[in-house]
Parts: structure tokens; C-alpha cells; sequence
């Protein structure tokens, strides 16, 4: 809150008339231009040594996040609520008020008014009150007050009551008028001024107390805001007191009378204009997004996460903290409200609001990484929870994207791609066989259920449909765990790893992290997804094998602009390649089999995701889907050429309590609904073929083209209405 602008003190006075006295005395009679002379001449200083911060002033503005359309505005950010605008935004009315309020001798005098602070000093002197600042002197308070460069004891000197202070201020002034023309000034005291109610500038004003734009303001409104900045928050029409608000409005007209720029009349109408206030708050951070999207808060959130780790906004994170709320930045965000949307339909589907469990969804963009959307069945909000509930239904914790207390949700089989690409890298192709039995014992020593004389024994989850000689393509169709493992301890642990780190995997449970610093040769059951992981980073590791061994890091913006229109370089994708193409195209082969469609070769002969195959209507995809050890979580991941998006079910707050297996069909189907969602009207893009080296020879007929099978203990779960209604649409959609 800005504090009224204080009259001269009476030490100041007299301090100021000491010194001013010889002055008066020596240029009383001389005529007014020459006073005038006199006086710059006296006061001038040089413009090549006014501070920067003058030369080329920087003024906190807020930033603006918006969603990928450049359109609809997500949130601000902002220490000051304050945005520039030329002079030709701001109405005529509004500049010839601020005129008429604070200094009416502004186009006659250059930079000091001598006369105005003669007047000043012989009214305090005699118990009036009455300020001696030009707009100008104002102008260089203002900016030097607000200066971001500066510390604060240099901010606060600004406006100290001194003498010499006050002297500096007037040869600053009259050093800014030699330079800047008198638009300029006056432009740059209209962006910069104080409002009122947390409004700096008259952009910020006009919005604050009347949802316009500058350009919009009637006499009535300019008289009413150009009244203010005297008193900003005794005079404010909404914090303060209306009656002084309107008797200031009145002082104003009667001035814009004295200087020509409005007519008795015209003053007459618009004080007899009913006060009309239309008070709108700026939204301020992530817990302030527009109303009724407060599920775009988390995506909010992992962008000021990423904002906070950019050296081009600081070398520290404060830097770039007060970057972001005192810029000015333009903001366009990858977020994609359809496709959020959706999203948020299909987690609220699932899972209520106030349900223990969650279900975390997130969608990337393969090829440049760019978030389309995190969803989670939470509010975004640092409201209160009914009976003690920690983190429901509101929470700020990142449970899409991790951090902090969020380590992630083990994702089960979601990991055997690793496992598999790893196995491809090595030169194993597809048609890799093993008769994968029921239980296999292992090297690795182990303690507790699933052991065999010591050792670690992995079991299938359903030997009848499992078990048997298998290839990738319905090892992975069919989540064989034998086979994967078999196919781990070929290639080592170590490998695997490394492959799922390389896709962009990060271990931030301390476990994790320990195991894949430490021992990872021995970690026997990183395939079957015992590590904690994310719905972002599952995305983004299958968007890696969607854009053929590009990886991206995440990325939640596609440009931001500074305030003069530059645009600085982050809004670019950050890609590399990791592996292979051709790698990435086997693996996506034998991906095609979990949900319900062929590899090159058509060797898949089952999934556990068939009715992805379904709601998409036949449209090329890939995915994984994972259950952990006795349903704790369950997982699907899927993707497109264009589009990759993973769910995981989960309790955010209790790991032993255990989804179970019947909410798999739905997460399955609520990932494949945001996948349509993200690629409607979008041309079909098809899958590139593996070459013959990473093929290799399958060892058995070429079974029926589709056959639909699924794990006999997957439990189906019928569709909800919502459900139901969302896929009629979908149809009605694809038939035009």
C-alpha cells in the first residue's frame, strides 16, 4: 500500500526556504520566462548522468500466462498489478486530468515549476498544504522508488524529506526534459503512477475500478482516477472513502475548467454522473486461476517450477522469482484447453474430487516435449480440508509432475519397455524368443514372498494366458513377466536403467535414487516398474519412442515476450536424439500389441489395452499398461505420432492402499479418450515400419490379424454415463 503523498514538512520548509531565499529575493522581478530560465539553468543536470534506472527505466509490470491459443488467459503474476500502454491507449480525457489534477503548468515549465514550489513552500510555511512536484519531479520519484535494480535503502531514499534529495529530484527533472518530449513524460507518469487498491498505472487502474481499458474512460472516470494519486488509498472509491473520492473528482473537473480542456458545462454533466464502480481483481499465482478452471493450477504450478530453473530470467532463483512477477512478461503456455479438458473429465470420471484415491493424468507432445495438459481429480487450492483430510479434495502438492514430498507412483509393467529398448539396443531383435514359464528363479538373493531357495522368483500374473514360448511382441502384448526378466538378466539390469533415465526417468524417492546409483546391475525388479515414477515422466519417456528416439524435456511454453516485444529464447523445444530411429520404431512394433493392434509382422496375438484399439476406431497407436505388485497402482500409457499420455491410479497419500485390479479398464479408457481428444481433426499418421535386422525371424505361424483376449482375471468394469456420452460424441464426431 502506498502511503498519501505527504505536503512539504515544516523542516523541510524551512530548510528549503533557507536555501531557496536568496533565490526569490535575487529573480523576484524578473518576468516569467526568464524565472524559468533562471531556474533550469540553475537546477539542469546531465542526462548521461541521470541513473539508468531514468535513462532506461524499468518498472515492475506483471506477467500474463496464457494457454496455447495466446487467448485465454490462465493467470498473472504480479508484486504490482501494473501493465504499460502507449499514449494513444490511454483517452485524451485521462492525460488533460492528470494534467489539470497534478500540474497544471506542465507544457509551460522545463522539468521544475519555480513558481509551483514557491507557492508550496509560502503555503506550508503558513500551516496550508500543498505539494511543489512537477510531473516530471514525480515521474523521477516514482521511478526511482520502484526500481527493481535498486536495494531497498535506495528505494526509500527516493522519498526522503530532505533538501538535498529534493534538489537531486529537480536536477534529474530538468535533466529528463532536455531528452524526453513532454507525450513521453507524461506517458511514462500515467504507466507508473499510483492508483489506488493495489493499482499502478492507469491500465491497471482502469481495470481495477471500472473493467475497461484505458482508452475507454469518460470524463467522469478520468476526473475520478486522476483525483486519486494525490491520496491513492484515502481516496480510493473502493478501499477508502467515496465521499473524498468524489470530491476530489470534483476539484479535478474544476481544474481541466482553469486549463481549457473542458467546459463549465461539460464539468456540470459529469458531476452529476451517478459513480458507477465495477471493481475487478487481477488474479495473482497459481491458486488464482480463472474461475472454475482450478485443475489448470497444477499445470501452473510445474510452469513456475520450470520458470524458477531458467538462467535467462537470474542467476538465482529469487532473481528469477521477482522475474516473473515484476517483468511484464507475455506468457504463452503449452497448455491445451481441450485437451486439459478432457482430461479432467476423464480423472473427475474415475475418481471424485473428495475420493482418497487419485488418478494423475498428463499428455506431452513427442518431438518437442510440449505439456498438452495435467489433469488430477483435486482442486488446485490452498483451501482448507473437510475432517482433517490432508490433501483432499484441495492440494498444491505436484501429483501429475513430482517434486517436493511427490516421489511418484510405481507403474508396474509400464517399465518393460525399458527393458525392451535396452534389449534392442543390443542388437536383439523382436522375434527373441524364451519359453517363459510360470516362476523363474533368478540370481539375485532375496528375502520374503516370491522367493525360491533364497533367491528372487517372479511370477506371471496369469500363468494360462502367460506362460509359453514368447517373443517380444506378445511378451510385451501380454505383460509376461518371466520374459522380461529373462530378457533383463540378457541385456543386465544395469542397462535397463540406464535406458529409462536416458528417457528422461528420475528417481526422487531416495530408495530409487540409491538403488540406481549404487546397484543397479542387481536391481532384479526395475522391469516389472517397482520404482516410483510420474505421469509426466511416463509420457514423456513413451513420447521419446513416439518421436522415434528424440528426446524432448518437458517443456510448458511455446514463447515468452518480454515487455518490449522481444522474445526471449526458452520457448524452444530442448531435443536430442537417445536412441536409434530404428530401435524406436521395433519397440513401437511390439507396442501396437497391448492395445489391440498388429506389428509389421502381425505377431501380436493378445493385449491387456484392446479396447484402446476401440474407442480410437482404429487409428495407429501404442501403449503399455502396468498393474504394481497386488494392484496398489495401475498404469496406462499411450501414444500416437502426435500425442503421448499417461494415468496412474493411485492413493497419493497411502501406497499400501491398493487401487485394484477393476479400475484398470477405466484408466486404460480415460487415457485413450484424451488421446482422441488431443488428435481429433488432426490427420492420421501411421506408425514407420522396423527394419529386418531388428525384426528378425519369428519361429511361429503368423496368427489371425486381431483376436481379442485379455487377462481372464482382468475384471471389466462397466462405463459410467459420462463415459458412455463422451464416446457417442466421439463417434458423431468422426462421422462428420
Amino acid at each position: 500500500m502506498a502511503p498519501p503523498r505527504p505536503p512539504l514538512s515544516r523542516l523541510f520548509t524551512v530548510l528549503l526556504a533557507g536555501v531557496l531565499a536568496g533565490l526569490v529575493l535575487a529573480v523576484a522581478a524578473l518576468p516569467g520566462n526568464l524565472l524559468l530560465g533562471f531556474a533550469a539553468k540553475a537546477a539542469v543536470g546531465s542526462y548521461d548522468a541521470l541513473p539508468e534506472a531514468l535513462r532506461t527505466p524499468v518498472s515492475p509490470q506483471r506477467s500474463y500466462l496464457y494457454a496455447n491459443d495466446g487467448k485465454t488467459l490462465i493467470t498473472t503474476f504480479y508484486d504490482v498489478n501494473r501493465t504499460d500502454v502507449p499514449l494513444d491507449e490511454i483517452a485524451p480525457v485521462m492525460r488533460e486530468a492528470i494534467v489539470a489534477a497534478e500540474d497544471r503548468r506542465f507544457y509551460d515549465h522545463g522539468g521544475a515549476d519555480l513558481r509551483g514550489l514557491l507557492r508550496a513552500v509560502v503555503s506550508n510555511a503558513s500551516g496550508g498544504q500543498q505539494g511543489g512536484s512537477t510531473l516530471t519531479m514525480q515521474y523521477v520519484r516514482n521511478v526511482l522508488k520502484n526500481d527493481p535494480g535498486r536495494t531497498a535503502e535506495e528505494r526509500a531514499a527516493a522519498t526522503e524529506q530532505t533538501v538535498g534529495r529534493k534538489i537531486q529530484e529537480i536536477r534529474y527533472a530538468t535533466a529528463l526534459e532536455q531528452r524526453l518530449s513532454k507525450d513521453e513524460i507524461l506517458n511514462g507518469y500515467l504507466n507508473i503512477a499510483y492508483f489506488g487498491s493495489g493499482a499502478y498505472g492507469v491500465a491497471a487502474a482502469s481495470q481495477r475500478y471500472f473493467a475497461k481499458a484505458p482508452a475507454e474512460l469518460t470524463l467522469g472516470e478520468a476526473a475520478l482516477l486522476a483525483g486519486l494519486v494525490q491520496s491513492p488509498e484515502a481516496y480510493s472509491p473502493i478501499d477508502g472513502d467515496v465521499d473524498a473520492a468524489l470530491q476530489r473528482r470534483g476539484y479535478v473537473l474544476d481544474s481541466m475548467v482553469s486549463t481549457g480542456a473542458i467546459t463549465a458545462e461539460e464539468a456540470e454533466r459529469a458531476r452529476a454522473e451517478k459513480l458507477t464502480l465495477r471493481p475487478t481483481a487481477q488474479p495473482n499465482g497459481c491458486t488464482a486461476v480463472a474461475k472454475g478452471h482450478d485443475d489448470w493450477g497444477f499445470f501452473c504450478d510445474y510452469l513456475r517450477q520450470w520458470w524458477l530453473a531458467q538462467p535467462e530470467f537470474g542467476t538465482s532463483v529469487d532473481e528469477r522469482e521477482q522475474a516473473l512477477r515484476r517483468g511484464g512478461y507475455t506468457v504463452v503456455t503449452s497448455l491445451d484447453p481441450q485437451v486439459q479438458a478432457t482430461a479432467q473429465q476423464q480423472a473427475t470420471a474415475v475418481y471424485s474430487y473428495d475420493d482418497k484415491r487419485a488418478l494423475p493424468i498428463a499428455a506431452v507432445e513427442p518431438g518437442t516435449g510440449r505439456v498438452l495438459a495435467m489433469a488430477v481429480n483435486r482442486h488446485y487450492s490452498l483451501d482448507a480440508n473437510p475432517n482433517r483430510q490432508a490433501n483432499r479434495p484441495n492440494t498444491v502438492n505436484p501429483l501429475i509432475s513430482g517434486g517436493g514430498s511427490v516421489a511418484g507412483y510405481q507403474a508396474g509393467s509400464t517399465f518393460k519397455l525399458f527393458t525392451m529398448l535396452a534389449a534392442l539396443e543390443a542388437g536383439k531383435p523382436l522375434s527373441t524368443g524364451f519359453d517363459a514359464p510360470s516362476r523363474l528363479p533368478t540370481r539375485y538373493a532375496a528375502e520374503g514372498e516370491g522367493v525360491c531357495d533364497g533367491r528372487w522368483c517372479p511370477a506371471n500374473a496369469n500363468p494360462e494366458w502367460m506362460d509359453g514360448y514368447r517373443m517380444m511382441w506378445d511378451g510385451f502384448g501380454r505383460s509376461v513377466n518371466t520374459y522380461f526378466v529373462w530378457l533383463a538378466e540378457q541385456v543386465g539390469q544395469e542397462k535397463v536403467v540406464e535406458m529409462a533415465q536416458r528417457l528422461g526417468i528420475a528417481f526422487r524417492a531416495e530408495a530409487d535414487a540409491d538403488f540406481a546409483k549404487n546397484n543397479a546391475a542387481d536391481w532384479g525388479s526395475f522391469t516389472l516398474g517397482v520404482s516410483a515414477t510420474t505421469p509426466l515422466d511416463l509420457a514423456n519417456a513413451y513420447a521419446t519412442v513416439a518421436a522415434e528416439g528424440t528426446y524432448c524435456a518437458p517443456l510448458p511454453v511455446v514463447s515468452v515476450t518480454a515487455p518490449d516485444g522481444a522474445r526471449v529464447p526458452v520457448g524452444d523445444p530442448s531435443c536430442r536424439r537417445v536412441l536409434d530411429a530404428d530401435v524406436a520404431r521395433a519397440a513401437t512394433d511390439a507396442a501396437r500389441c497391448p492395445v489391440g493392434q498388429q506389428s509389421t509382422l502381425a505377431q501380436c496375438n493378445g493385449g491387456t489395452a484392446t479396447s484402446v484399439d476401440d474407442i480410437l476406431d482404429g487409428r495407429p497407436v501404442a501403449g503399455k499398461t502396468g498393474s504394481s505388485e497386488k494392484n496398489a497402482t495401475e498404469t496406462f500409457v499411450g501414444f500416437t505420432p502426435q500425442v503421448a499420455v499417461a494415468g496412474i491410479a493411485a492413493n497419493p497419500d497411502d501406497p499400501t492402499d491398493s487401487v485394484g485390479s477393476a479400475v484398470q479398464a477405466r484408466v486404460i479408457a480415460a487415457v485413450a479418450r484424451v488421446i482422441g481428444t488431443a488428435v481429433a481433426g488432426a490427420p492420421e499418421k501411421a506408425f514407420a515400419a522396423p527394419s529386418s535386422e531388428l525384426v528378425g525371424e519369428p519361429r511361429r505361424p503368423v496368427p489371425r490379424p486381431r483376436v481379442e483376449q485379455r487377462r481372464p482375471s482382468e475384471e471389466r468394469q462397466q462405463p459410467s454415463a459420462d463415459e458412455r456420452l463422451f464416446d457417442l460424441r466421439r463417434w458423431l464426431e468422426r462421422r462428420g
